[in-house]
């Protein structure tokens, strides 16, 4: 695990600008968050030697940045999102933001002093271990549980550093998993499995097994926006919103090529295609429609259904994230998304410049340990969700 301090903290200042080297990809594969980290008259190394295009290929040195040439679409906010749909996504956490890539995931926390705290460590996604775990659906829920364990990772790395120096505790293998078992039962709980038995309490009124499923995935989706309005309210969870629109903010500057500076990411959408939020209101969604064919048996078949349903509804879900990801560009697919963008307007704000740069710095210490040729093998694979 690497942990590194910054208190002067202009993103590009700690990464390497010399001059006279006559070629940059010798000494940087992933380019500093201006792109000079190369002569002031040579072509930007990330149109070779960065994330490739979606076709897997390296670009002539005299070409341009891919990222840069793809149009840059506006979500339903009128502010631009990246054009490209690159393996990099995260989430906010108290005072910071985790950023996360193909080989590696990294947090960076505003430290009461002003500086900013990046821890980082190495990440084989679960995906690229098996064949079978890259199959359609089911790289879906294998994707879900691994993101969800990092990001409780994640969390409590920013707990701990709220805590007095001695009061964190390592937390073994076996509390991450009871932890994560339990985030998710209360989830299957809540989301799942009260609302069927709310609409089983009206069973007989009812009547029709299709207007069964249909109340019942109505008041999933309400009990869903009405979870995530409360939350709203949570003056705590305030600046945790206006990180996660920094860290939207940052990656989609980078998917669209921009330099990643507080000033220009400013300018971007706090929306993203591939949010977390949009996939959690599919998840709601689709449920209706994959539960329904199971018709109304008893009560308890009921309850096993939602619950068994889960992984395949979770894994349909993620391909319809990682489509609309990858075609962000077409003015009906972002339609199709709209209630899921919208929805982000209550779990993102508007960051600083000083939470940008936050996200920034998480961003740029995924960057350093990405390896391009490793990107184009994988990336048609694997979605990460923003």
């Amino acid at each position: 695990m690497d942990r590194r301090a910054d208190d002067s903290r202009h993103p590009a200042d700690d990464l390497d600008r010399r001059a006279n080297d006559p070629d940059p990809r010798a000494y940087d594969a992933i380019p500093d968050s201006g792109g000079q980290n190369h002569r002031a008259n040579a072509p930007d190394p990330r149109a070779y030697d960065a994330i490739p295009d979606s076709g897997g290929q390296n670009h002539r040195a005299n070409d341009p940045d891919p990222r840069a040439v793809a149009p840059q679409p506006l979500m339903p906010d009128r502010a631009p999102t990246g054009g490209r749909d690159l393996p990099l996504g995260g989430q906010a956490v108290f005072e910071g933001v985790m950023m996360r890539g193909l080989a590696g995931w990294a947090v960076a926390l505003r430290k009461p002093t002003g500086e900013i705290e990046i821890t980082r460590e190495p990440l084989t996604p679960w995906a690229t271990r098996n064949r079978l775990l890259r199959l359609p659906l089911i790289r879906g829920v294998v994707a879900l549980v691994e993101s969800m364990k990092i990001g409780f990772r994640a969390m409590g790395i920013s707990t701990d550093a709220r805590l007095a120096p001695g009061e964190t505790e390592e937390l073994s293998g076996w509390v991450w998993a009871l932890t994560i078992t339990g985030a998710l039962a209360i989830a299957i709980g809540v989301f799942f499995v009260l609302p069927v038995a709310i609409t089983s309490l009206f069973r007989e009124q009812l009547g029709s097994a299709w207007l069964f499923w249909l109340v019942e995935g109505v008041l999933r989706v309400a009990i869903f926006v009405g979870y995530i309005a409360a939350l709203t309210r949570l003056q705590d969870l305030k600046r945790v919103f206006e990180y996660h629109g920094a860290e939207h903010k940052t990656i989609s500057c980078y998917e669209a090529g921009e330099s990643l500076e507080p000033a220009r990411a400013a300018r971007f959408s706090r929306l993203h295609p591939r949010c977390g939020t949009s996939f959690l209101l599919v998840v709601m969604v689709l449920s209706i429609f994959v539960l329904a064919p199971i018709g109304l048996p008893a009560w308890y078949w009921l309850i096993v259904s939602r619950v068994l349903g889960i992984p395949l509804i979770a894994g349909l879900s993620y391909e319809v994230i990682k489509w609309a990801g990858r075609n962000r560009g077409r003015r009906w697919v972002r339609g199709v998304m709209w209630p899921g963008l919208m929805l982000q307007n209550l779990t993102t704000a508007e960051p600083d410049a000083e939470q940008l740069a936050v996200a920034i710095a998480a961003l740029e210490a995924v960057l350093e340990g990405e390896d391009g040729e490793a990107v184009a093998a994988d990336r048609r694979q694997i979605e990460i969700v923003a």
